[in-house]
């Protein structure tokens, strides 16, 4: 599938910030077999007074920029075109959770898709009691590693009601747990840890889902949406899959990976500083718009 991105993240503040510096993941990656980022472009208003561009760990794109002038708004538009392919899983090949260390143990390397990146805690996600005991349910004796993951998968889409009131971007996971209530975030969050209790190594996919109208419904401009979804490590040989547990299906040409990471922290779309005090007021709409 190839598609047309545009994504606009606007900010308007109660009182003027006097200065504010923030980094910038909103780009597509370009991903062997997978997606490649065929041109993409960012602008910024007002217009920074620094501006570079690097790549950190996880291999993303990002750009910092720095706003020394006092402003009462921040504009941030990116437009992109993205061909996805098609992937599908023919066989499972990943091993029983008995055999998974061993596999682990083997893998030497320490790049970014290192499974031993993902096993232990990160920045936004420790072990947590209730939610290691709701993994253990799933983790039936002779099941794979990806059955084990399909199995979260579907029962925290079936235990979970998707609601954009119960929670924040800095809710826990242990606050959706305890509610079963949250958006994608949540949902990912919960199925990582319950991923990583069992020793399963897992992370946090950022991108973009195109949604579909209802039947004889048009489609809205601005009506698609930045998601996230699971990455699981199910050994040497199947390697990494992608799960939304939001959707209950498989990550597929609808879903567009913009940021690989352990969890949230590593994949914000924005992040920064700013002086300031008082409210924020923030919109953002999304368009992916299939061409073919």
């Amino acid at each position: 599938m190839l598609y047309d991105l545009t994504l606009h993240m606007g900010y308007t503040y109660d009182t003027p910030a006097s200065g504010a510096r923030h980094i910038i993941r909103l780009m597509p990656l370009s991903l062997p077999d997978r997606q490649r980022l065929v041109a993409g472009s960012i602008t910024i208003s007002p217009s920074p007074d620094e501006q570079s561009h690097f790549t950190d760990f996880f291999l993303h794109p990002a750009t910092s920029i720095l706003l020394r002038s006092p402003h009462e708004t921040l504009d941030i538009r990116m437009q992109a075109r993205v061909q996805v392919e098609s992937r599908s899983i023919a066989a499972d090949f990943s091993p029983d959770l008995d055999r998974l260390p061993k596999e682990v143990a083997g893998v030497w390397s320490l790049e970014p898709d290192s499974p031993h990146h993902f096993l232990a805690s990160s920045p936004r996600l420790t072990e947590t009691r209730a939610i290691s005991d709701y993994a253990r349910d799933c983790a039936l004796p002779g099941l794979t590693v990806l059955q084990i993951a399909n199995a979260l998968c579907t029962r925290i889409n079936k235990d979970f009601t998707y609601d954009t009131e119960a929670t924040t971007v800095d809710s826990t996971a242990l606050d959706a747990f305890t509610l079963k209530r949250g958006v994608c975030q949540d949902f990912v969050h919960v199925m990582i840890l319950a991923l990583r209790s069992l020793g399963i190594p897992a992370g946090y996919v950022s991108g973009f889902l195109r949604t579909i109208p209802p039947l004889g419904k048009e489609r809205l401009e601005g009506a698609d949406a930045m998601h996230a979804w699971v990455r699981v490590w199910c050994g040497e040989t199947l390697g990494w899959i992608e799960l939304d547990p939001t959707n209950d299906m498989p990550a597929g040409t609808d879903h567009i990976v913009v940021a690989y990471g352990r969890d949230y922290s590593d994949v914000a779309p924005v992040i920064g500083v700013l002086k300031s005090y008082g409210g924020h007021r923030a919109v953002q709409a999304v368009d992916v718009i299939p061409i073919k």
